[in-house]
């Protein structure tokens, strides 16, 4: 799943669940939801790491 490994997907420890942090609004959201989107216009890559693997 893409949500996987993105940057604004977070922990909750308190909830011990996960939930996706962009703060969106109710249309983007509602679009979302719809499958408006073929990805996630919001997703970013959270992989720390990948800057330093392509500067090798």
């Amino acid at each position: 799943m893409e949500c996987d490994d993105c940057a604004f997907y977070a922990y909750d420890e308190d909830d011990d669940s996960w939930y996706c942090t962009v703060d969106m609004d109710e249309d983007d959201y509602a679009r979302l939801l719809q499958g408006h989107y073929r990805r996630c216009p919001f997703y970013r890559c959270g992989d720390e790491y990948q800057v330093v693997r392509h500067q090798m």
